[in-house]
């Protein structure tokens, strides 16, 4: 299916790796004006190369660390400046924290609920009352399948993605009357260098191939026999059909 996006502008926040980096290129070549959100300048300025490759329209990188307000109040109005108007915008910011619930402080915590639901609250709180003036916007939140199917030692990252799914519903009852479709993407295990980060932290003794295999197996397991993420880890890509639960929605279906 070919969706074009001539005329729209888009922002993917954690758009320098990974899938945030494959949604922002599929947007640049529909011809979409995109830009990128990522703390580190040298590997924004990587992606954005990669990305104006095959881009129709324009295409921005903002340094921005999307755990505080200032730093978005001021990567939108660089946005805003740039494009005039953002018409979707894509949560997609966040990294996999977990471990057993009594060993987490309440920094991590904050931490976590900051870097994930907060950032959302806080884009959508910027870009929401422009989208419903013009009666056109789109709004993609990237979870995970823990936020429906939380296993043992997920915390705090399946609980924070469970808060960005009941936030993303409530909002999708906002938005829908004036032509602003809310929506959230679920995805289990994408072979990304967000995996290989964690091989690097957690898997010391384990080959990374067996390391994603086992996390594909503990998806499995939290899903449950009826939502299994996956039969094969996906790549950003090419995404396995099967590493969706049952409310994700396609990025496609997402902006008609």
């Amino acid at each position: 299916m070919e969706i074009r996006l001539d005329g729209k502008s888009a922002v993917v926040t954690g758009g320098s790796k990974g899938l945030g980096l494959a949604i922002a290129q599929e947007f640049a070549a529909s011809g979409a004006d995109v830009a990128i959100l990522a703390r580190d300048p040298a590997t924004l300025a990587d992606a954005k190369g990669q990305i104006q490759r095959g881009a129709k329209g324009k295409v921005a990188a903002v340094s921005c660390d999307v755990s505080k307000m200032a730093p978005i109040k001021a990567a939108y109005d660089q946005v805003m400046s740039e494009f005039g108007k953002i018409d979707i915008f894509v949560n997609n910011a966040g990294q996999s924290t977990r471990g057993p619930s009594e060993t987490l402080t309440d920094e991590m915590w904050q931490a976590d609920l900051d870097l994930k639901l907060f950032a959302q609250i806080r884009f959508c709180r910027l870009v929401f009352p422009q989208m419903k003036e013009r009666k056109w916007g789109r709004i993609i939140s990237v979870l995970n399948i823990g936020a429906k199917a939380p296993g043992a030692d997920s915390a705090p990252t399946s609980v924070s993605r469970a808060a960005q799914m009941a936030f993303t519903k409530a909002l999708s009852q906002e938005g829908a009357p004036h032509n602003v479709l809310v929506n959230s993407l679920h995805v289990g295990v994408i072979v990304s260098d967000q995996i290989v980060r964690r091989h690097r932290r957690e898997g010391a003794n384990v080959s990374l191939e067996d390391f994603i295999a086992q996390a594909g197996c503990r998806w499995a397991v939290w899903a449950g026999p009826r939502n299994s993420p996956l039969s094969q880890p996906s790549s950003p890509r090419t995404p396995h059909p099967m590493s969706r639960a049952a409310r994700s929605t396609s990025t496609a279906g997402a902006l008609r």
